[in-house]
């Protein structure tokens, strides 16, 4: 496994689950400097991902790009897969897409989790569902050509009232025609949804491609009260190797939040 850190350039979204919050270059050093594998981009849109430059940052760095965020369309714009308007949700898919293209372009995947939107407004469930499930074949099958996944994300159920449970994402996945989805599995949330966050894990099995390395109340692991071996064990068993990347509050500020993240990945992973 990998350790990743989490980068925010939407203004907007001040006092969110970021860490770093100055810059491509600022992030990068820093992370770089504490010996982290990774940056996780949390874009204002899909110019803000210029594949050329930010390539060369990530090499002069000796980093990769763990995935990019796709939330800013929600932040920004109100745009949800599952709106009651069909120009919104097409002008959804289009956000999305425009960044899957350049997140690919770096070797990353996007993550769908705000813009998954939620069953409101006169729109059921069913609907609802059926909404996303051909947001997310559209929008996989744009990743796949790019060889890349694409990652969806449960949310609590005070963000979302689709799916709130890895497990029940799992399965609902499985029974649709999207081989090329995987599930976002992040620990803050799972601390709210889930009974035992190992069992979850296990439950989701291969499905699972990227994980929110958070503690039970955002901040970094170790801030909270997660107990991390059973998850690192439970990801090991279900073959897992990608990133665990905090997308956590910068608590008591960035620099504490990100050494206390890569003190914590260190210990949970044997990483030296």
């Amino acid at each position: 496994m990998r350790a990743a850190i989490t980068v925010s350039l939407v203004p907007e979204a001040r006092g969110g689950p970021f860490v770093f919050w100055d810059g491509l270059e600022d992030a990068c050093s820093r992370a770089a400097a504490l010996g982290f594998d990774a940056i996780e981009i949390f874009p204002p849109d899909a110019a803000a991902v210029d594949v050329e430059p930010i390539g060369a940052l990530m090499a002069r760095h000796s980093l990769r790009v763990a995935a990019v965020g796709t939330g800013g369309g929600w932040v920004r714009h109100k745009l949800t897969l599952t709106h009651a308007d069909a120009a919104i949700r097409r002008d959804a898919r289009a956000f999305i897409g425009a960044i899957i293209a350049r997140a690919g372009a770096l070797g990353a995947p996007a993550i769908i989790g705000s813009m998954q939107g939620r069953s409101e407004n006169g729109v059921t469930r069913e609907q609802a569902l059926t909404w996303l499930a051909e947001g997310l074949a559209d929008l996989g099958s744009q990743a796949a050509r790019l060889g890349v996944p694409l990652l969806y994300e449960p949310l609590n159920r005070y963000e979302t009232n689709l799916f709130n449970r890895i497990g029940d994402t799992a399965r609902w996945l499985d029974a649709q025609p999207l081989p090329n989805v995987r599930l976002l599995a992040d620990l803050f949330h799972m601390n709210i949804e889930e009974a035992d966050l190992a069992a979850a894990l296990r439950e989701a099995g291969a499905r699972v491609g990227h994980v929110h390395f958070a503690d039970s109340n955002r901040r970094a692991i170790g801030f909270g009260h997660t107990a991390v071996p059973p998850v690192i064990a439970a990801l090991r068993e279900i073959g897992y190797q990608g990133y665990l990347s905090a997308e956590i509050l910068p608590f008591p500020d960035a620099a504490a939040a990100a050494a206390q993240t890569i003190a914590a990945f260190r210990t949970a992973t044997g990483r030296s």
